[in-house]
């Protein structure tokens, strides 16, 4: 197993061998050429969801299948009862799934064009649901990604219609983007890629390659760094956000042939792709917490519960527990389900922090589906 861990700006070696694998960001063998935490604000349901409390770092007990059938489950968003929202990539619908895993289509968004790594992404609900009764999707359309905020009637599971509050994401058959979370601060983060553009990711007046911090209309968040959306620039492709208890914003990236990365993100700092992967780039980037080679991870989504960082691999087919120091830093990663259900998407925290809800991803086209396939699976937290 090589890892290597980092605290920004000084390296703190967590492993002593990295194993130079080619990879696109959904695990193939293709390769691509090479401030301050977020203040907490008042709490809400996507928050809450994500678990982003402190304590001791639970142990992943067994899994269990809560919903079966599923067409590349990718966005996860909690309702208030328990229940969630889940996005289909392929099929552009999102799928209702009870606390006891039954699963009613809520409805399917238009103009969604899957693609590659496109297609519908991922999901975030209103931060004062119901009150505010949307729902917030990233999608690929036909010629660019868009966010749209959608009206969702939780009594008859029906959503409304969509309605455009960002579009002009430059997209790509990979190198997507497509995380989407409430931080809590009540602003919605944008995590976008490099739309296999890497000069892109270095441009603060583009969005592709950043992650971007905006109101629920779609506009630029007050105190962003560039007076623009952009929050975080030098980013290859960002597919998981989560908040400690104190605020901070780690964030999960896909290297190229060498690292994968998590990130603790500062506004207006610079991450450093396409002119450095992982750490060492010079004072003028900032270094990634930890790197893994992408054989382990290519890492997807993540999520915090019980004092740890937990992380969704796709090609490494495993999941991640990361132990948060509360200072920012990270300690050695552990990993489990190691090849048990193959690629892994999204990691989402359940309600009350006693258990995660883990995606598989098997039927994207780079996968080995197995009898069920996709499906959540419900993992206790010992």
């Amino acid at each position: 197993m090589a890892l290597h861990g980092h605290r920004s700006g000084a390296a703190a070696a967590l492993g002593v061998l990295l194993l130079a694998c080619a990879c696109a960001d959904d695990g193939t063998g293709t390769s691509a050429a090479p401030g301050e935490p977020g203040s907490p604000g008042p709490e809400n349901t996507e928050q809450e969801a994500q678990g982003a409390g402190s304590g001791e770092p639970g142990e992943p007990g067994e899994p269990t299948d809560l919903a079966t059938g599923l067409e590349v489950p990718w966005g996860v968003g909690f309702l208030p009862d328990g229940s969630a929202l889940v996005t289909e990539r392929d099929s552009a619908e999102v799928e209702h799934v009870a606390a006891d895993g039954t699963v009613t289509g809520a409805g399917r968004v238009e103009g969604v064009v899957p693609g590659g790594e496109g297609g519908l992404l991922g999901l975030a609900m209103d931060p004062e649901f119901p009150e505010d009764p949307y729902v917030y999707v990233y999608y690929t359309a036909r010629s660019d990604n868009r966010i749209s905020r959608i009206e969702y009637d939780a009594d008859e599971n029906e959503l409304g219609e969509a309605d455009v509050i960002l579009d002009g994401l430059p997209k790509a058959g990979n190198h997507n983007g497509g995380r989407i979370a409430f931080g809590p601060d009540d602003l919605l983060y944008v995590g976008t890629g490099d739309a296999a553009q890497g000069a892109l990711a270095q441009d603060t007046d583009s969005l592709a390659g950043k992650i971007l911090r905006i109101t629920d209309d779609g506009e630029p968040a007050e105190g962003n760094p560039f007076d623009n959306r952009v929050y975080s620039y030098g980013h290859r492709n960002v597919q998981g956000l989560a908040w400690d208890a104190d605020g901070r914003l780690y964030a999960t990236e896909f290297g190229s042939d060498e690292r994968d990365e998590i990130n603790l993100i500062e506004p207006g700092a610079n991450y450093g792709w396409p002119e450095v992967e992982g750490p060492g780039g010079g004072d003028e980037y900032t270094d990634p917490l930890l790197t893994w080679s992408p054989a382990e991870a290519s890492p997807s989504g993540a999520a915090i519960a019980g004092g740890a960082l937990w992380v969704a691999a796709l090609r490494g087919e495993r999941l991640w527990r990361v132990p948060l120091d509360g200072e920012g830093g990270l300690g050695e990663p552990e990993s489990s389900y190691e090849g048990d259900y193959g690629r892994l998407r999204t990691v989402v925290t359940e309600p009350g922090g006693g258990a995660l809800w883990l995606t598989t991803s098997n039927l994207d086209g780079r996968g080995s589906p197995q009898e069920g396939d996709d499906r959540i699976l419900r993992v206790p937290l010992e």
